[in-house]
């Protein structure tokens, strides 16, 4: 049976395509997951696709890891960096999650350079683009295939 991946997209990511080119490119939201559901497929990874502009529906979704889903790839967005509500949820589902930025934060603004989600989640990729995500869905098949924990 193929595991069961989510890819998770926090505030303003809907707007990939338009918001910042320079910064996040000129792929949209919906090129993104296209790209990641095929390289899914390749890798025998069956993957869903949410986002919301919403704290609480993101915790919502995170909850569903408890039993829809064998681990994350979570681009929180702006709430990396102060969702102590997200860090615990994602805590809470024991599910390794991997934290992706398409853009490198260390070399953004102040406040983009620390977040409170990593210290509960298998690893982080920034700065690759689009290719972040593709990269994060590799490195989370692997800790899959390998049994590892969260």
């Amino acid at each position: 049976m193929a595991k069961k991946i989510l890819v998770l997209n926090g505030p303003n990511l809907n707007l990939l395509g338009k918001r910042e080119p320079e910064v996040y490119g000129r792929q949209t939201l919906a090129d993104i997951e296209a790209m990641i559901a095929a390289r899914g497929a390749e890798n025998g990874l069956s993957c869903d696709f949410f986002q919301s502009n919403g704290e609480g529906a993101l915790i919502d979704k995170i909850h569903t890891c408890l039993t829809d889903y064998d681990g994350c790839i979570f681009n929180a967005g702006a709430y990396t960096h102060y969702s102590y509500a997200i860090r615990d949820a994602i805590a809470s589902v024991e599910k390794p999650f991997i934290e992706v930025h398409m853009s490198n934060v260390h070399k953004r603004e102040e406040f983009r350079h620390h977040s409170v989600i990593s210290p509960v989640c298998a690893g982080v990729i920034a700065g690759f683009g689009a290719d972040s995500y593709l990269l994060a869905l590799e490195a989370l098949a692997g800790i899959l295939e390998r049994g590892e924990k969260a």
